[in-house]
């Protein structure tokens, strides 16, 4: 147990963190979401109700949507895109898919190598962009998601205020659709501009996210 642990340390501490921070926003949520009942001079909800609520689905599901983005298109971009001097980047003149020899795929997969990296045709070349096309596919759905929960959320709103609701495909042209969507999009493109220039000159001794406290400035493509 104590080598799984170990061993599965980053990812089950940042589940867990998942898990405490989601339970926070929960509960302060449900405690805002009273309050503005109260305010309207509407009844209280339980928790239970809140979390099954249009208003937390579209809160949380707007939150996902933006860090699968930022993972998609991270993940994507730094197979062509440069950053000289930057750990997160290749090294300057790697751009592009790489051999097959150097993705040891096909006639070069090792013993130990996923049986589709070995395999050719459709499966290699699926594989091949697995990851990207997850983080692209959880996007989308988390995407929907956020549409889904936000015009029920938008609709609400709109019968409260004695107006009619509209149909999802026209809150997908509503100001507040795009204004949740783009203030977590410009927040999470801002992130991974940030890590990609500020580690180009700023440490963090162990990291792999960071370059040898004395590597150069210029060193490209080089993590702790």
């Amino acid at each position: 147990m104590k080598r799984f642990l170990r061993e599965n340390s980053l990812g089950l501490v940042f589940g867990l963190l998942f898990l405490v921070v989601l339970a926070g926003q929960a509960a302060a949520g449900h405690a805002d979401f009273n309050r503005m009942q109260l305010t309207e001079g509407l009844p209280e909800v339980s928790l239970g109700r809140y979390l099954t609520s249009a208003s937390f689905g579209a809160d949380v599901a707007e939150n996902w949507q933006s860090e699968y983005l930022q993972f998609f298109l991270y993940t994507f971009m730094t197979v062509w895109l440069l950053q000289k001097g930057s750990p997160e980047s290749k090294s300057l003149g790697e751009s592009g898919l790489e051999s097959d020899q150097e993705q040891k795929v096909g006639r070069y997969a090792g013993a130990d190598s996923p049986k589709w990296a070995r395999a050719g045709g459709w499966r290699r070349h699926l594989y091949s962009n697995s990851l990207g096309l997850v983080m692209g596919l959880i996007f989308l759905g988390s995407w929907l998601a956020q549409s889904v929960a936000g015009v029920a959320a938008y609709n609400e709103q709109q019968l409260g205020k004695l107006q009619d609701p509209v149909s999802w495909a026209r809150y997908l042209g509503e100001p507040d659709f795009w204004n949740r969507t783009l203030q977590n999009w410009q927040s999470e493109l801002l992130a991974v501009a940030s890590i990609a220039v500020l580690a180009i000159y700023l440490r963090q001794r162990g990291s792999p996210q960071s370059k040898p406290v004395g590597a150069a400035h210029s060193a490209t493509g080089v993590e702790g």
